[in-house]
């Protein structure tokens, strides 16, 4: 079941600036704004609210998304786009939370689970955040391959200050990653290799046919999206899982990552990490929310000391792009 949502109102104007519209969102389980910007968001703020800006799949806009929480409801403001992708950019930017999963059953997890229900507690229930697309999610990964996530971090920043969409709110503004046109007009970029570049070109062309579509990847069973993720030069299966799980963002899957094994082990007082048959045992008693409480694991995991966390095992390479 989605989450309630209704068009709260609509604003004047069709410059870049105009609000175009107001939409009221009451979480389907707890949910706390505060605690994904804290862990997760990185977004710009305006006052008590994040704002998220960024093309709408469709490719025909930009929108600056203006987020906030009163309560037990969550309000949005769309800036940017025109009334016909006003919804399109606020369900974008609830998925992009997570608030367009019912999470009422995740809580049922940690009663059964007294682990999980102190990792929920301490957390405040947190739900994964997703890139804003599938798309934006492939960028990312292609863009940040054997580069520091600072680094990467930067080059996104700086392709949207340079070929990304502005939106003007409250007159502060906000610049969106570029759309799949606009990458696809970039020909060079400082800081990215020519093979990037050319990997992009890919990614951007399969968002324009649809491939990426987040709608899209999420029906099709995971083996099936998987292996068409890694058809894109550049997508190994370890990238393949991370524009799946954290760009379109399946709620009941179980990656197979070096973290997990870690964090069971250590969250369930195990002698030694668990293999994968284990940890898919495990994950039985996570249904349907196995995604969400592997991102609290790693969450916790991550908070621990480096000597806490052990080495690194490194499963998959991204492939090499053809």
């Amino acid at each position: 079941m989605a989450p309630l949502l209704r068009k709260a109102g609509r604003g004047r104007g069709v410059a870049v600036i105009a609000l175009v519209a107001r939409f009221v969102c009451v979480p389907q389980g707890p949910f706390d704004l505060e605690a994904e910007a804290g862990h997760f968001g990185g977004w710009p703020r305006l006052g008590d609210a994040v704002v998220m800006a960024f093309p709408v799949e469709g490719w025909r806009s930009a929108a600056a998304v203006v987020m906030r929480q009163g309560g037990d409801r969550i309000m949005g403001e769309i800036h940017g786009v025109d009334e016909a992708d006003a919804e399109r950019a606020w369900r974008q930017a609830l998925a992009t939370v997570s608030l367009d999963v019912d999470g009422r059953g995740f809580v049922d997890i940690g009663r059964r689970d007294p682990i999980i229900g102190r990792l929920q507690a301490e957390n405040g229930n947190l739900r994964p955040v997703l890139f804003h697309s599938p798309y934006e999610a492939a960028c990312a990964f292609i863009i940040g391959h054997r580069i520091s996530i600072l680094q990467t971090r930067r080059i996104r920043q700086r392709m949207a200050e340079e070929a990304g969409e502005a939106i003007e709110v409250e007159g502060t503004t906000f610049k969106a990653f570029p759309n799949p046109r606009a990458l696809l007009r970039l020909e060079s970029f400082a800081g990215v290799p020519p093979a990037k570049i050319g990997r992009l070109h890919h990614v951007a062309r399969a968002a324009l046919d649809g491939t990426l579509d987040r709608a899209r990847l999420r029906s099709m069973p995971e083996p099936d999206a998987l292996t068409q993720l890694r058809t894109l030069p550049g997508i190994g299966e370890f990238f393949a899982q991370g524009i799946l799980m954290r760009g379109a963002g399946l709620a009941d899957a179980v990656t197979e990552d070096d973290l997990t094994p870690r964090a069971i082990q250590l969250l369930y007082g195990l002698r030694e990490r668990p293999d994968r048959a284990a940890v898919l045992k495990y994950a039985e008693a996570w249904r349907p929310f196995r995604m969400w409480v592997l991102v609290l694991m790693h969450v916790w995991l991550r908070g621990q000391p480096r000597e806490v966390i052990g080495p690194r095992q490194i499963r998959s390479r991204p492939k090499k792009g053809r």
